[in-house]
């Protein structure tokens, strides 16, 4: 949970795509589902790798797998999305960001590919590429609109430890 150091750290690049990360996508992917979410980077989980996973299909059915991922061109065109991240519960706010972006990664195989993301596909990327290199999706509001949320965020967090 914010603010653990774990979240501004940039995580680790992945030598290759084993087994052992193989398994560490199907446990991210699990947990994405189960939020329900629609991407999630290691570091959420505490791993400091890059890896991320997507999936942002109507009926949960297309995962992505990345490694490594790196932002290789954006739009002009930006586009507002809702954001939020298990990590802070309970808050969320609208974040503006290209609505086209193209990426390379190594996917589930090893192999190099490059594949372009458009809408909430572009958003949740760009979302996970953030975690990758210690961002939160906060960090891209403005000063304002940052206080007041994560201000909502500590009152929230203070109300759930009292009810403990």
């Amino acid at each position: 949970m914010y603010p653990d150091a774990r979240l501004r750290a940039v995580a680790e690049p992945v030598d290759a795509v084993t087994d052992e990360v193989r398994a560490i996508w199907d446990e991210m992917l699990e947990a994405m589902y189960a939020m329900p979410g629609v991407g999630l980077a290691a570091p959420q989980l505490g791993i400091q790798l890059r890896l991320a996973v997507l999936d942002c299909s109507p009926a949960k059915t297309e995962p992505v797998r990345l490694a490594n991922p790196v932002l290789i061109s954006a739009s002009d065109a930006f586009r507002k999305e809702v954001e939020g991240s298990p990590n802070l519960p309970g808050v969320a706010d609208m974040v503006e960001r290209p609505g086209e972006v193209s990426v390379r990664y190594l996917d589930e195989h090893g192999g190099e590919v490059e594949r372009s993301f458009t809408d909430l596909w572009s958003a949740s990327v760009q979302h996970q590429i953030d975690h990758l290199d210690g961002r939160l999706f906060f960090d891209r509001l403005t000063p304002a609109r940052r206080q007041r949320l994560l201000a909502k965020y500590r009152k929230a967090a203070k109300k759930q430890a009292r009810a403990r």
